[in-house]
């Protein structure tokens, strides 16, 4: 997969929550998120999100995850997993050792239960979610 160059333009002046000043001293060359958000390209999906479970990790309804396939799941990550066929973005965690270990995914919010991975169900992580892009003012 290659990945589209897409440079805009980036200013180098802090931004000030105060009296606004001219940053056009302060413009540098350009700025590709891809080089910043994306550390393996062929390995990288986005994926919109749909729910509240997430919110307490600052992931809302509508953000855009950026999501690393090549980046091992461990313990604390927050991933996007298929169960029986339907996607989810939750944190995991396990328990126990390695090849008899527990996996649970966790939400982010008190109203949603721990999901136990029963080892019966058609379960996989699908990647770890290195970043979300949402909008500021909904």
């Amino acid at each position: 997969m290659t990945v589209k160059r897409c440079p805009l333009p980036f200013f180098t002046a802090p931004v000030k929550a105060g009296f606004p000043s001219p940053a056009d001293d302060y413009m540098e060359e350009k700025l590709d998120l891809n080089e910043h958000l994306i550390q393996h390209p062929a390995a990288t999906f986005f994926v919109r999100v749909e729910g509240d479970s997430m919110k307490g990790a600052g992931i809302h309804k509508g953000d855009i995850l950026i999501v690393d396939r090549a980046l091992e799941a461990s313990n604390g990550k927050i991933v996007i997993a298929i169960i029986n066929g339907e996607f989810t973005v939750k944190r995991i965690r396990k328990e126990g050792i390695q090849g008899q270990e527990t996996v649970y995914l966790e939400a982010e919010n008190p109203r949603y239960p721990p999901i136990q991975i029963d080892p019966n169900w058609d379960f996989q992580v699908w990647g770890v979610v290195t970043y979300v892009i949402h909008k500021c003012m909904r």
